[in-house]
């Protein structure tokens, strides 16, 4: 075993040092959110007068704060559940095929990912306004959908690279549809990155708030839209406890995906 030099112990120490710096800056002010949604003080400052859990019970008392939660579970969800299933079959497509052009439709498959959120925001009030779609749930479930497929995309073409095509070949001579192949030998193995892709799909909406000011009403308020709109007209500690929430629920997908993400390398290293 290769003993480390004085040096290299140096230059370690120095790299984790300074990865952990790194990552409190990054996690700063989420640890600095968390404890004002416990604050007993109307005023968002440290130190913190006492313990107390009453932002949390004006949430779940609130009328419009619950509206605004029940909208981004059901656009978040249903939101997700089209950009999974649009996103898996742009991926198997792109995957399968070479054809002139390839490279240009996926850029343009990815490209809600590159363009600025107050662009595209624009682009689909403009699209959806003839169409009577702006604050509408279908069109902000529909603009919020092109926004997650990406991410589909990504984590399903990736799933695909390792795919062996001859499993599908030894499906098809043993006279199975190709639907069913599909269902019984492509699902199972590409599942972690499509499960993956949907939960990314559905963190991009949960969290979206430019698209919904452009395209949604006064009835498809989200989370992020109410503490947008409460930042601007009246600056509640409720909104220190909507932000907690909305960090367990990204934890929960975080968790979630690495959950996943295991599942995919066991199902690998079975493969080899």
């Amino acid at each position: 075993m290769h003993n480390r030099t004085g040096e290299e112990k140096i230059w370690t120490a120095l790299l984790y040092g300074v990865s952990g710096l790194v990552l409190f800056f990054l996690m700063a002010p989420i640890l600095a959110i968390i404890p004002l949604s416990f604050n007993s003080s109307t005023f968002l400052t440290y130190p913190l007068e006492g313990f107390s859990l009453r932002w949390y019970r004006e949430f779940f008392a609130s009328d419009s704060w619950l509206r605004a939660l029940k909208n981004s579970f059901i656009i978040g969800g249903a939101s997700a559940v089209l950009a999974t299933a649009l996103g898996t079959l742009a991926s198997l497509g792109l995957a399968r095929t070479n054809f002139p052009g390839k490279g240009l439709i996926m850029a343009l498959v990815l490209s809600p990912i590159i363009v600025p959120l107050v662009i595209t925001g624009v682009g689909f009030y403009l699209f959806f306004a003839p169409m009577g779609l702006t604050a509408t749930y279908p069109g902000l479930i529909l603009a919020h959908t092109a926004l997650g497929a990406p991410f589909v995309v990504i984590t399903v073409s990736a799933t695909l690279q390792g795919f062996d095509l001859n499993l599908l070949r030894a499906a098809a001579s043993l006279g199975a549809h190709p639907v069913t192949a599909f269902r019984r030998v492509t699902l199972p193995l590409i599942g972690p990155g499509v499960a993956s892709g949907g939960l990314f799909a559905f963190a991009t909406s949960f969290d979206e708030v430019v698209v919904v000011l452009l395209v949604a009403g006064p009835t498809q308020r989200t989370l992020p839209r109410e503490m947008f709109s409460g930042l601007r007209e009246n600056i509640s500690p409720t909104i220190t406890a909507v932000a907690t929430i909305m960090i367990l629920v990204s934890l929960a997908l975080l968790a979630t995906l690495e959950l996943l993400r295991r599942r995919n390398e066991r199902l690998r290293g079975a493969k080899h």
